[in-house]
């Protein structure tokens, strides 16, 4: 059985630019690794991506895109990532279930015992075994990601609903310290990723 590992942080934590430095030290450890994302991964959940990052004019109501994200998880479990680690092989995805808990939970509000029957229903018992969580100020991150050309759904929420989702986020970190490495992104890259490479080697060093 292979190792599932995430990554996991608010808009301008650094993900899009760390994921594939994961993959390529995974990989130079001789790990055959499948790198994907959520909401996508396979060409339905990319269609479910489009249709909830995209601009509606009519909006989109919290628990439509709640069930929307579900159904895109429950494709990418059967086609991609169950599939891949019954091989024997690593996945690392960019967001995975913990982000539905702080966005959907903490930034919409939803009930966390209908988003844990969800998460039940459609995962069964999968869990990461590892995921790291890019951490840092809202301000910060808002900053970083207001770079970009052109903001998402999500992107163009308010500073207090980023601050629900990752007063949210720290708190699934310290419920669950051993599988949830919290990593101050607000430090400069090789910081960054001097501390993810110390947290991974460790990993695979526990793992067979």
């Amino acid at each position: 059985m292979g190792r599932f590992i995430t990554l996991e942080g608010i808009e301008g934590a650094g993900k899009s630019c760390n994921l594939a430095w994961i993959q390529s030290l995974l990989e130079g450890a001789g790990k055959t690794v499948l790198c994907t994302r959520e909401p996508g991964g396979t060409p339905l959940g990319e269609e479910i991506r489009a249709l909830l990052l995209g601009h509606r004019a009519e909006g989109m109501d919290a628990t439509c895109e709640l069930l929307l994200l579900f159904a895109a998880r429950a494709e990418h479990l059967t086609q991609r990532i169950r599939p891949a680690l019954a091989r024997g092989d690593w996945v690392l995805c960019d967001r995975f279930s913990d982000a539905t808990h702080a966005y959907q939970g903490g930034g919409r509000g939803l009930d966390p015992a209908a988003i844990r029957t969800l998460e039940t229903l459609v995962q069964g018992d999968l869990r990461p075994h590892l995921t790291l969580l890019l951490d840092l100020p809202v301000e910060l991150g808002r900053a970083r990601a207001g770079r970009r050309s052109s903001p998402d759904r999500f992107e163009q929420e308010m500073t207090a609903f980023f601050r629900r989702v990752r007063a949210s986020y720290r708190g699934t970190a310290a419920a669950e310290p051993q599988r949830v490495r919290l990593i101050d992104a607000a430090r400069p890259l090789p910081e960054v990723q001097g501390e993810m490479a110390r947290i991974l080697a460790a990993f695979l060093e526990d793992s067979p």
